[in-house]
């Protein structure tokens, strides 16, 4: 391969990668390598595992051509950015008046125009292949990519196009709050329906946050790193680092309903690992209904025949404590009408005083 081996598969004899004919069971690999306790040296930066069906055809030549071809585009881009900031004829805002549009807008369009032409050289060398992109936290990772990765050899991904799948192992240097990448890979990831019917098991099955669906294209380095594409949230041409957000793939509604219905169940002590929400018993209106939890049905309290005396004495309890509060009651009333016969009686004394000092005066 012409890039660093981020995007391929290790061969020979890299122990960190299970295949299909791997000497050791799946759940076996999954246990020994744990990806919080592996630690990257610089020699083992990620755990693989791969299903197989990789139809990717690139050669390494088409893969030099992407790599030049693109790097071309995404200069041409980012200078033109440039220009678009320090450009004055450009206004910041729109003006629908006169029709020219903001800074914004022309940044937009020509990043969207960079997108197009990404993808039509990627078409062109067949370099479509990309992933699924996930994170999670040290504390959680281990059952998180142990879920993935079962799943993508004996689940519900495994119907779906999704070949191999990695996670990052935990640097030496690691800070409490560090999060490992997940990647999902795809031989085409401008296969909308391919990767939205990976997104909802991902969601559905596993209750995780996508991240979006990035091309191996905007990864892509030279071994000899001389030229590097490194498109990613920072670079300056301001180009999405991803071709697929959730949102242009589902609405905010569906992909909370699919979630909620992954922990209901996971708090039921349901599994959702098994089957794939495509395979659901259409008949089946609760499964179907991915919105829906879980509710507890409450019990009604039954009159036990074989109460024992202390039940008894708890209604008795309960008797009392009844005819307490009925006593407390009359007795904040009296004490109320106390109050205002006395209230009463100081206001009449309050009346006669002046009577008496008139008398007096007389």
């Amino acid at each position: 391969m012409t890039k660093a081996n981020e995007d391929a598969i290790p061969e020979g004899d890299y122990k960190y990668a299970w295949t299909p004919t791997s000497n050791v069971p799946l759940d076996d690999f999954l246990s020994k390598y744990k990806p919080s306790m592996v630690e990257n040296d610089g020699t083992k930066p990620w755990i693989w595992v791969e299903k197989g069906g990789d139809t990717r055809s690139f050669t390494p030549a088409d893969e030099i051509a992407v790599l030049e071809e693109s790097s071309k585009i995404l200069t041409e881009i980012t200078d033109q950015i440039e220009n678009i900031k320090n450009d004055p004829s450009i206004p910041t805002r729109s003006n629908k008046k006169t029709g020219a549009k903001s800074k914004k807008e022309v940044r937009e369009e020509l990043q969207r125009d960079a997108r197009e032409r990404f993808e039509q050289i990627a078409r062109k060398y067949n370099y479509l292949c990309g992933k699924w992109l996930m994170f999670a936290s040290t504390e959680k990772i281990d059952m998180i990519w142990s879920s993935l990765a079962t799943s993508l050899i004996n689940g519900p991904l495994a119907d779906t196009d999704a070949f191999c799948a990695k996670v990052a192992t935990t640097p030496r240097d690691a800070n409490p709050n560090h999060l490992h990448v997940i990647c999902l890979y795809f031989p085409d990831v401008y296969n909308k329906d391919a990767v939205t019917k990976a997104m909802k098991i991902l969601l559905r099955n596993h209750g995780f946050n996508l991240s979006g669906v990035k091309s191996d294209m905007y990864t892509l380095l030279d071994t000899n790193a001389l030229s590097i594409l490194g498109i990613d949230s920072k670079h300056p041409s301001g180009i999405p680092s991803t071709i697929w957000k959730n949102k242009d793939l589902m609405d905010d509604k569906e992909i909370q309903a699919l979630k909620d219905a992954f922990f209901a169940e996971l708090k039921g002590g349901k599994s959702s690992i098994a089957q794939s929400p495509d395979k659901a018993d259409p008949n089946d209106k609760k499964a179907m209904d991915v919105s829906a939890a879980d509710k507890p049905k409450t019990k009604r309290k039954q009159k036990d025949i074989f109460a024992s005396d202390d039940d008894d004495d708890d209604d008795d309890n309960d008797g009392e404590q009844k005819r307490r509060a009925e006593l407390m009651q009359k007795k904040k009333a009296t004490a109320v009408s106390k109050r205002r016969i006395d209230k009463d009686k100081d206001s009449d004394e309050d009346q006669e005083k002046p009577k008496r000092k008139a008398a007096r005066r007389s």
